[in-house]
């Protein structure tokens, strides 16, 4: 079987689904790896260097991709302005993708229908169970401790303020006031990030537990609570909230965000579309030249108002939507998450090449597409056509 790694083409995204040593893994599997020239080069890893694990160099994007049996990817296929094609449409039929595809995003259901109606099997690594057993293959944890770092670096540059508290001769200048909501490993990591830079720190979060290791950090508690029967899901990840418990959730964070120089928004339901925390009302109501990094975005973000992909100025707050902060920093990102794929690949063909383990739970979890089908349950959900 063949594996084909291709460069990956969102913009400033510099990651690349293997390196070298995982390459080099691969082929002692028993694969035969391909990688599209240049893939590397966001990591300072040239052609060569692969070449010398022991895969095949590709010039040709559409040939990479017709003769892939597997494509292992780090984001979402899309398409590709330098050949005129999407990346499924260059995709072979009944061929294997392995990649971030958010797939209960709604700006995600046109490429999972296209996976669907291409007969590509297609597996997500944004549904990795929270379990022992997948902790090396568990990439959203992974990239989220490079996200909670980088999320608070990028409002650091667009606060128009100093972070910490700084004396002058003339009088000493206040620390910024940070919100961080939801607090799973992006969270953890944020207030880490704030509490290094100087700056005071609030946390909101569903969940007891998120809330004592936040407070074990030294942020401070924001009043609100849910019953942990609503609050906790599966592998204790969060629970989407009934729409009355959302309301009560906002209601409490209206003040707090109008005492925010800058927000934190990290609130996830694995497999789900992210809730609505904060509206465009709420947003109104923060001071003038705060900031919103809302890294929820890849599954439809926490603010109603943020937009995909994008930096923007409404109400005086500038709100980020990026959604590839990872990629933003590559090198260890990459490190993690080409260590992260290929668990996943050894995990999944654990019975040998060309058989996929479609009974292991790991497996189970992140199958989005099979057969002509979407069998994810968090994508039915969200297409409205859960079971």
């Amino acid at each position: 079987m063949i594996i084909a790694i291709p460069k990956e083409i969102m913009s400033e995204e510099k990651r690349v689904a293997a390196i070298p040593e995982t390459v080099e893994k691969l082929v002692k599997m028993g694969f035969k790896v391909t990688v599209e020239t240049k893939a590397g080069e966001g990591i300072f890893c040239g052609d060569e260097e692969y070449t010398q694990a022991g895969a095949e160099i590709i010039t040709d994007v559409a040939s990479l991709y017709a003769q892939a049996d597997i494509i292992l990817k780090v984001k979402e296929p899309r398409h590709n302005d330098r050949v005129n094609k999407h990346e499924i449409e260059m995709m072979k039929g009944e061929s294997i993708l392995i990649t971030f595809l958010h797939p209960a995003a709604p700006f995600s259901h046109k490429n999972i229908k296209m996976l669907r109606d291409k007969g590509i099997t297609s597996f997500t690594m944004d549904s990795i169970p929270r379990t022992s057993k997948a902790q090396r293959m568990d990439a959203l944890t992974s990239m989220s401790t490079v996200t909670g770092y980088k999320a608070v670096l990028i409002a650091a540059n667009r606060l128009p303020k100093f972070i910490p508290m700084i004396g002058t001769a003339i009088g000493s200048i206040k620390p910024a006031n940070f919100l961080v909501v939801g607090v799973g490993v992006v969270g953890l990591q944020a207030i880490a990030t704030v509490k290094r830079l100087g700056g005071i720190i609030t946390v909101v979060d569903i969940r007891p537990e998120a809330r004592e290791a936040a407070s074990s950090l030294g942020a401070k508690i924001g009043g609100f609570e849910a019953p942990p029967e609503l609050a906790i899901g599966k592998w204790g990840y969060a629970r989407a909230l009934p729409a009355e418990w959302l309301a009560k959730e906002r209601e409490a964070l209206t003040p707090l965000l109008a005492e925010s120089d800058a927000v934190i928004l990290s609130a996830l339901i694995p497999g789900e579309v992210a809730p609505i925390l904060i509206t465009d009302e709420m947003v109104a109501k923060m001071k003038a030249g705060s900031v919103i990094v809302d890294v929820s975005i890849d599954q439809g973000g926490n603010c109603a108002i943020t937009e995909a992909g994008q930096e923007i100025i409404k109400h005086n707050i500038f709100i980020s939507g990026l959604q590839n902060i990872p990629g933003r920093m590559p090198v260890h990102a990459t490190w993690l998450y080409a260590n992260n794929i290929f668990n996943y690949v050894e995990n999944l063909f654990k019975k040998g090449v060309g058989e996929l383990d479609l009974e292991d739970e790991i497996v189970q979890n992140s199958l989005v597409t099979r057969h002509g089908k979407i069998v994810h349950a968090g994508t039915l959900k969200a297409l409205g056509e859960a079971q």
